[in-house]
């Protein structure tokens, strides 16, 4: 990749996150301020930047319709959004669902309904796998060799008190949410943050996606959230016969 297109990736990844001003640009890229001015100038012309009256740059609209436009093309997303966007009216809590693409866990799609608190999760992104209730779903429910694969040479970093920071008691954990069908994440990411998640299946009843309702605790505490999973279930189960499978 060149460097061109590799800095206009990593620019557009940082205004994603927020708008920013030419001066953190130059200092992410250790590069003069007017080179960051030019290449957000160039992102401009083509849509998919926009400057501020406030002189920051954020995200241009047409970078919105493209982003849009690639997300309707994924069959999961395009099957799963109805049932996830029902689900979060009816919670009034935020919703994922994450699958297996290319060796790793990402999140496919988020419901944040109106008046919830946003959520570092983001679309496209990978999935923390030893603390998020979809990653530990999903590899609790897949089969031994393929799980293994994608914790090869994991490092189980810890990021709060509660967070699981060895193979060993990762397993352990995996083995109880196959045998009670759901997963947690008790503030093991970000300790004011917890969700419930249940597995997905496909056609042929294996599970590579999983979705999850996700609260903050002063929002909601995780006895709270489980009281919740029969609505999930219930849209994960038609979410699962929309892919082709049968009970």
């Amino acid at each position: 990749m060149s460097q061109a297109v590799e800095r206009a990736i990593q620019i557009l990844e940082m205004l994603t996150i927020g708008p920013q001003h030419p001066n953190a640009v130059a200092e992410r890229f250790g590069v003069h301020r007017t080179t960051a001015l030019r290449l957000l100038q160039d992102l401009c012309q083509g849509g998919l930047a926009r400057k501020r009256e406030d002189g920051t740059f954020a995200v241009g609209y047409r970078l919105a319709g493209l982003a849009q436009a690639a997300l309707d093309q994924f069959d999961l997303r395009g099957v799963a959004h109805p049932h996830l966007a029902e689900l979060g009216r009816k919670l009034r809590l935020t919703v994922h669902i994450a699958t297996v693409d290319d060796g790793r866990v990402i999140y496919v799609d988020k419901i944040e309904p109106p008046g919830t608190i946003r959520l570092y999760s983001q679309i496209g992104k990978p999935v923390v796998l030893h603390t998020s209730g979809v990653g530990k779903t999903i590899l609790a429910f897949m089969p031994e060799d393929e799980r293994a694969q994608l914790l090869r040479g994991y490092d189980y970093q810890r990021f709060t008190d509660a967070t699981i920071t060895t193979a060993e008691g990762f397993a352990a954990r995996l083995r109880e949410i196959r045998e009670r069908g759901w997963g947690e994440d008790d503030g093991e990411y970000e300790s004011y943050v917890n969700c419930v998640a249940v597995p997905v299946r496909d056609g042929t009843s294996a599970v590579r996606t999983a979705i999850s309702v996700t609260a903050l605790k002063a929002q909601i505490d995780l006895a709270g959230l489980r009281q919740h999973l029969p609505a999930i279930r219930n849209a994960a189960q038609a979410i699962s016969r929309a892919l082709g499978w049968t009970s």
